[in-house]
C-alpha cells in the first residue's frame, strides 16, 4: 500500500502569498531547502455552527486528565479510508489511504483535511465501537484544506465533540492530538501550542502561472503528528477541538519515504471551520476573503531590504509586490513596486500596510490572520499604509477568491 503524501517545500522565495493575496514562485528556480513542510496524508493501505452537542460528561475547567480526555474525546474520532480506481476506472476500486476525522454533530457529518480524501471514489469510515459506515462526500475547501463526510448511523451511535473557541489559544497551551499516525488508529500525543497565526499555501492554485493562494492564521504545534494524523482533532485540555492537524515541517523521512515528526506540526483554527463548514453543508462552498495582492515574504524583511525600500530600520508591514488587475486592491488604489532596487527582483515604491482596521500589522501572516478571522466577502475594511513616506488610509471591498 503506498504512501501518498504531499510535500509543500520552503524554497526562501522573495514574494510571498495571499488569500487576500497570492503566492508567486520565483522567477528563476533556487535551490531545495532542507525543510519541507508535508500535508500530513494519508498513511497508507448559516455564516456561523455552534458548538455540536458534548458528550454526557465534560472534564473540569483547566483539569489535566488526559486519561479521562482520551475516553471522552477517542470515541468521536474516526479513520478514513480512501478507496481509489487502480489503472482503469472499470478495476475496482481499492483502500489507498488512511486518514482521520472527527464527528461534529449527530446528522453524521465528520469533518477531515481535504487532501485525505482527495482522489477518492469511495470513502470508508471506521469508529472506535467497529461500526463501519459509507461516507458521503458533501463537499470540500481546498483553501482551508478542509472536507465534509457524511454517514447514515443512528444518532446514538455518533459522538459528536465539542469545539473550542480558537482566537483564545495562546502559545504555551498544552494540547494534545487523537488519530491514526501510520494506520495506529487511536494514538493520543501531547505537546503545547508554539505558536499562532502561521501560513502555509493552500490546496488551491491561484489564476495565472505559478501562483498558489495561501491558508493562514494557523496553529503550530510540538504535539507528536505524522502522516495518518491529517484530518484528526487538535484539543485543548478541556476536550475541545481547536484545530484540524493538517501539515509538519520536517527534514527527515521513513526508509519507505513518509515524512516523520520533527516537533513542527500545523493545525487549521476550528473558528475557522465554524465559518467554512456551515457553507460546505448549505451551499458546497466557501468564498474566502480576498484583496489581490502579493506581499514580500516575511523573511526577507530585513535590514538590506528596509534600506533599499527607503524605508526606517524601525519599519514594519507587509509590503506589496504585486497588485492583480481588476482585484479589490486594485480599485481601491494600492500600488505595488515599480522602481528597480539593487537587490534583484526587488522593486521599490511599492504601499506598506501597517494596520487594517486600525490592528496593527507587523507582517504578512498579521494582514492574513485577520482577513481569515474578522472579514467575509462585501465587507468594507479601512487599510492604513506608508506612501511616499506619509500616512494614508484607503478604504477597500473585500471580494471572493477568484
Amino acid at each position: 500500500m503506498k504512501r501518498r503524501v504531499t510535500v509543500l517545500v520552503f524554497i526562501g522565495m522573495l514574494l510571498s502569498s495571499l488569500a487576500c493575496g497570492i503566492q508567486l514562485a520565483p522567477q528563476t528556480e533556487p535551490p531545495l531547502a532542507t525543510s519541507q513542510a508535508v500535508l500530513l496524508p494519508t498513511s497508507e493501505a448559516p455564516p456561523s455552527v455552534a458548538s455540536p452537542p458534548a458528550p454526557a460528561q465534560a472534564l473540569p475547567s483547566g483539569s489535566a486528565d488526559l486519561a479521562g480526555l482520551y475516553e471522552l474525546a477517542n470515541s468521536g474520532v474516526v479513520t478514513i479510508w480512501s478507496f481509489e480506481h487502480q489503472g482503469s476506472a472499470e478495476v475496482e476500486s481499492l483502500p489507498t489511504g488512511q486518514g482521520s476525522g472527527f464527528v461534529i454533530d449527530r446528522e453524521g457529518h465528520i469533518v477531515t483535511n481535504q487532501h485525505v480524501i482527495a482522489e477518492a471514489v469511495e470513502i470508508e469510515v471506521d469508529f472506535v465501537s467497529g461500526a463501519k459506515a459509507w461516507a458521503e462526500l458533501i463537499g470540500t475547501d481546498p483553501d482551508s484544506d478542509l472536507a465534509v463526510l457524511k454517514v447514515d448511523l443512528p444518532a446514538d451511535q455518533l459522538s459528536p465533540l465539542p469545539l473550542g473557541d480558537s482566537d483564545l489559544v495562546r502559545v504555551g497551551d498544552f494540547v494534545v492530538a487523537i488519530g491514526n499516525p501510520f494506520g495506529l488508529s487511536g494514538t493520543m500525543t501531547l505537546g503545547v501550542v508554539s505558536a499562532i497565526g502561521r501560513s502555509l499555501t493552500s490546496e488551491r492554485a491561484a489564476p495565472g502561472v505559478n501562483r498558489i493562494f495561501s491558508a493562514g492564521d494557523l496553529i503550530q504545534t510540538d504535539a507528536a503528528i505524522n502522516p495518518g494524523n491529517s484530518g484528526g482533532p487538535l484539543l485543548n485540555l478541556e476536550g475541545q477541538v481547536i484545530g484540524i492537524n493538517r501539515a509538519i515541517q520536517t527534514e527527515s523521512f521513513t526508509v519507505d519515504g513518509s515524512a516523520a515528526n520533527s516537533g513542527v506540526g500545523f493545525a487549521v483554527p476550528v473558528n475557522l471551520l465554524r465559518r467554512v463548514v456551515p457553507n460546505i453543508i448549505s451551499n458546497g462552498q466557501y468564498d474566502y476573503p480576498y484583496l489581490g495582492i502579493s506581499s514580500l515574504n516575511d523573511e526577507r524583511w530585513n535590514l538590506k531590504t528596509i534600506e533599499e525600500l527607503g524605508f526606517t530600520t524601525s519599519t514594519y508591514g507587509a509590503y506589496i509586490t504585486e497588485v492583480v488587475p481588476g482585484g479589490p486592491a486594485d480599485r481601491a488604489g494600492l500600488r505595488a513596486g515599480e522602481r528597480e532596487t539593487a537587490i534583484p527582483g526587488l522593486l521599490a515604491g511599492g504601499d506598506l500596510i501597517i494596520a487594517i482596521d486600525g490592528i496593527t500589522v507587523r507582517q504578512f501572516d498579521d494582514l492574513l490572520s485577520y482577513l481569515f478571522k474578522k472579514t467575509e466577502v462585501g465587507q468594507e475594511i479601512t487599510l492604513t499604509i506608508i506612501r511616499d513616506n506619509q500616512e494614508v488610509e484607503l478604504t477597500l471591498t473585500v471580494g471572493p477568491r477568484p
